[in-house]
């Protein structure tokens, strides 16, 4: 079974109280750290707190909702975000519609699809930007395609450097960029005290 960001969280958390009461030294934790936030199973990640007397209640469990294909169906929600001079920022647990359109004029967008649900397997964003700016944040567990124009200006995605989950909804991002800059990336991550490793913030 495949291991969500959350579960690797939880492991992570586990792993610096026990650092905090003097069962693991700096470089243990480290070392640690760093197998959990490579791991994608539950196998992968259940020996890193074996043994250090950890109650099992607290290690990750399977849990069917977190599955990436559940994050399909729903109600739609907004078809459109639309800044002009002016700022729109799409986050928390939304339901993404089969096309979405954006538009960025002297303004900027975000959308963060962390925590959304898709109204379709495969869902298009359409975004238009002119002197604007728009950054859309993809979960590993949903597939992104970016094939935007960008026209003295670009589509950048940045997602290539992790892995993508399969089994879960595809977004296809296009759209034209003129003058302005499209980002696409990964939900960002906050640095954890003593180590060298991020940890998912959303």
């Amino acid at each position: 079974m495949r291991a969500s960001d959350a579960d690797r969280e939880k492991v992570a958390r586990l792993l610096q109280q026990a650092h905090g009461e003097g069962r693991l030294d700096l470089h243990e934790l480290d070392e640690r750290l760093g197998a959990v936030y490579a791991a994608k199973t539950y196998g992968e990640l259940a020996p890193l707190t074996a043994d250090l007397g950890m109650p099992t209640a607290t290690l990750p469990s399977p849990v069917a909702q977190h599955l990436p294909s559940n994050r399909i169906g729903g109600v739609a929600g907004p078809t459109t975000s639309i800044a002009f001079w002016s700022g729109v920022d799409r986050k928390g647990e939304w339901v993404v519609p089969a096309t979405h359109s954006v538009v960025a004029i002297m303004g900027g967008v975000a959308l963060d699809l962390s925590r959304a649900r898709f109204v379709e397997a495969e869902t298009t964003i359409n975004v238009f930007a002119l002197w604007g700016g728009v950054e859309i944040r993809v979960p590993e567990d949903v597939t992104v395609r970016v094939d935007g124009a960008g026209i003295m200006g670009a589509f950048e995605d940045n997602t290539h450097d992790t892995p993508t989950v399969p089994g879960g909804p595809v977004v296809r991002i296009t759209g034209v960029a003129l003058m302005a800059g499209v980002e696409v990336r990964r939900p960002k991550r906050k640095k954890l005290k003593g180590s060298k490793h991020g940890e998912i913030e959303g």
